[in-house]
């Protein structure tokens, strides 16, 4: 059997360090040079060290799309990821670790090596990279443009489409196209079928990446995906803004904990030593959760966070549903150090000049060495990734917190980290994203208490 090989070129960047940050990733055939994939994403306020794992992560998994079998050479201009994933330096940063976990696990470790560059050697990644920080400059997520070839490409295709006998119909008939472009794929010529549709797509193959989006290069192979999926979509009518053969999307309903003794006096309590169980209220809360969402019917599986309060609500829930509760580590509340218990008066007497620079700095933790929220972040889109592949075309509930569901709906929406002070989300409460196959979200519902009322 002939084994693939790849190279992958990674980059990430922050405008501030930490500051607006975004990756950049290409993957590219070592045989031949060709460009297969670009990944790009803006990531928010992060460091350049984030960026550049969050850059390696993606670049690996769209090889890894490609091909799983195939062998891969990681070059970066970061000798620090580079020197931490060869195993040569030890990895002690905690937002370093979870990372690089990540991409340890994308391919079997011998299928991966690893090289430090010079960043001249590394422009195509840092390039994206920057596109990817532009773009959430203006407040947009960077999306694919094909490259020139890819347009001359595409011109050519359409050329001959319309040099070739078409079946007769009036001219833009919908019915037409849609014949049109069933013959062409149903003799092969998967790359002309979108231009004798009518409708030719010059957005590459997008498959998710942590939210970011990927561009499929000049492979023969990867250009027929991309067309077949532009064949489909005029032939079959799309629903919402995405493309028709999207499949059904990974839903999260993501449900707050219900009320603990805690929670009206508004007291810090995340993980770092806070456990508190459901007061009465919260499980009456978590009674009317579990009989609405059996009326509803479209929860397939549960999963909570291992703290007693969102495990006591899980397992009220999934009793009205007839299902088990699988426990996430990823989905706890963030650990806010000594600030646990105290309401936020307290910390702000005892403690301001953290107070402030918590607030000022995602990447400030609490006192006594808490969790950023940059920390949660990155820990909560890990999480996100993992239970998009394991849970694909089904509802989950994710029972949670505060932090962690303010995050969710965050990253989903590109939000920068302020926004997860201009967000109210109550005890037991309902949010719900989804996350679409090309890796984009749409966030459905954002704190729906209805179900609390009598």
């Amino acid at each position: 059997m002939i084994v693939r090989e790849f190279i992958v070129e990674a980059d990430g960047g922050s405008r501030g360090n930490p500051g607006p940050a975004g990756y950049g990733s290409v993957v590219i055939d070592a045989a031949t040079g060709q460009t297969l994939a670009e990944a790009a994403e803006y990531i928010g306020v992060a460091t350049n060290n984030v960026a550049e794992y969050r850059g390696l992560v993606a670049g690996l998994r769209a090889a890894h799309e490609l091909d799983p079998t195939a062998t891969v050479h990681v070059r970066m201009d970061s000798k620090l990821v580079i020197e931490q994933m060869s195993g040569r330096w030890k990895i002690k940063h905690p937002d370093m670790k979870p990372l690089a976990f990540e991409a340890s696990k994308v391919f079997p470790a011998p299928q991966v090596t690893y090289e430090w560059i010079p960043r001249e050697q590394n422009k195509h990644a840092d390039r994206l990279a920057n596109e990817a920080m532009d773009a959430g400059k203006r407040g947009e997520q960077w999306s694919a443009s094909a490259s020139t070839a890819e347009l001359e490409a595409a011109d050519a295709r359409a050329a001959r489409a319309v040099a070739e006998p078409k079946p007769a119909g009036p001219p833009g008939d919908a019915a037409a196209g849609a014949a049109r472009a069933r013959a062409a794929l149903s003799e092969g010529r998967a790359a002309d079928a979108a231009a004798s549709a009518g409708s030719f797509s010059r957005r590459g193959a997008a498959e998710g990446s942590g939210g970011g989006a990927v561009r499929a290069g000049a492979g023969a192979e990867v250009r027929a995906e991309t067309d077949v999926r532009a064949a489909r979509s005029v032939a079959a009518p799309a629903t919402g803004w995405g493309p028709a053969d999207m499949g059904a999307p990974a839903t999260f309903v993501l449900l707050r904990h219900g009320e603990t003794p805690l929670t009206p006096q508004k007291r810090f309590s995340g993980s770092g030593g806070t456990d508190p169980s459901l007061s009465d209220v919260g499980r009456e809360q978590a009674e009317r959760v579990g009989a609405a969402l059996a009326r509803r019917g479209t929860v397939q599986a549960v999963v909570a966070s291992p703290l007693t309060r969102t495990r006591e609500t899980a397992g009220i829930v999934a009793a009205h549903l007839g299902l088990d509760v699988t426990v996430d580590d990823g989905l706890r509340e963030t650990d806010f150090g000594a600030w646990e218990g105290l309401t936020f008066g307290e910390v702000r007497e005892r403690y301001a000049d953290d107070l402030g620079a918590w607030l000022a700095d995602p990447e400030a933790r609490p006192t006594g060495d808490g969790e950023s929220f940059a920390a949660t972040a990155t820990r909560i889109a890990a999480t996100r990734d993992k239970l998009v592949a394991a849970y694909a075309g089904r509802t989950v509930l994710l029972v949670s917190h505060v932090t962690p569901i303010k995050t969710f709906v965050r990253l989903a929406l590109g939000a920068p980290p302020e926004s997860l002070f201009r967000m109210e989300l109550s005890a037991a409460s309902l949010s719900a994203v989804a996350y679409y196959a090309d890796g984009n979200a749409s966030v459905r519902l954002f704190n729906d208490t209805s179900h609390l009322r009598p």
